[in-house]
């Protein structure tokens, strides 16, 4: 098991690695990746049983993984290395031509991990759940994970597939909401109110919990009681509370960060506030 202390060592690596990823080559989406970081390095370093560095496509008798807002790929991509399922190295071939790390998470290339392919927004969801729904139909107890914008929850396909999931007792599924506020055109709350999610989820028929994506602790705690309440009949969401930017002052709490990168200033700055602790690619 990894320590609390690990794990944010771990975190700050993988911050370092994002906005470097990003800056590489001008382009990408560092403000999501760096407020989903603690989630992503406590996924896939402590609470997920799978494989890694190991990885068959087909995800039997291990824990899986979806990415639905397939934009924050640099968050991916780099736990996904520090994981071992690829070299560590390759992360300096992000989003360049003829490469496996493309801006979006893609299946042809062939790259370990990734299992289909994701960011066009709301379809994320219906994967997860025929990956959950097949497990049952394999008698295989591992559970399937997914992950979501808040902005994207204004897609009408999740709706659709939040009730389907309800309605046919997928247990056997967490799906996580990064709830920042943000979205490429503005604050949600601007471009088109949700209003109280937890209130949404619960009438279509969901468990709801609350959670800290950027606090490790709460990140493990939470997601260890989500788990106990599997296989109980209803699907699970966890609305989780991040910042988007988090770690680099200057890309804190704005969209502005959604989907640009970094120039060679900047970089240096973000790079002065986030700690090497495993060592640069």
């Amino acid at each position: 098991m990894a320590s609390i202390d690990e794990l944010k060592k771990i975190s700050s690596q993988v911050r370092r690695d994002i906005v470097r990823m990003v800056h590489g080559v001008q382009s990408g989406h560092p403000g999501g990746s760096l407020g989903c970081t603690e989630f992503f390095v406590s996924m896939y370093f402590e609470i997920m049983k799978n494989k890694a560095p190991e990885f068959e496509m087909n995800g039997i008798d291990e824990d899986l993984f979806f990415l639905s807002n397939g934009h924050i790929s640099p968050v991916w991509y780099s736990v996904l290395a520090r994981r071992g399922f690829f070299g560590v190295s390759e992360l300096a071939t992000f989003r360049k031509l003829n490469t496996r790390l493309q801006g979006h998470p893609a299946t042809h290339e062939g790259l370990p991990g990734i299992r289909v392919a994701s960011g066009s927004l709301g379809q994320g969801l219906s994967v997860a759940i025929g990956a959950a729904l097949t497990k049952k139909l394999n008698n295989d107890p591992h559970l399937v994970f997914s992950l979501h914008g808040d902005g994207e929850l204004q897609e009408g396909q999740i709706w659709e597939a939040a009730m389907y999931a309800a309605a046919n007792k997928v247990d056997n599924l967490i799906s996580t909401v990064d709830v920042n506020g943000q979205q490429i055109d503005g604050p949600v709350e601007q471009v088109l109110p949700e209003g109280d999610l937890e209130a949404k989820w619960k009438a279509f028929g969901w468990m709801v919990f609350n959670m800290n994506g950027n606090d490790i602790k709460d990140i493990l705690n939470i997601v260890a009681e989500a788990k106990s309440h599997t296989g109980k009949g209803k699907p699970i969401v966890i609305l989780m509370k991040t910042i988007m930017g988090n770690g680099v002052d200057f890309m804190m709490h704005t969209h502005k960060w959604h989907g640009i990168a970094p120039n060679d200033q900047q970089l240096a700055t973000a790079l002065s506030q986030l700690e090497e602790t495993i060592g640069d690619y």
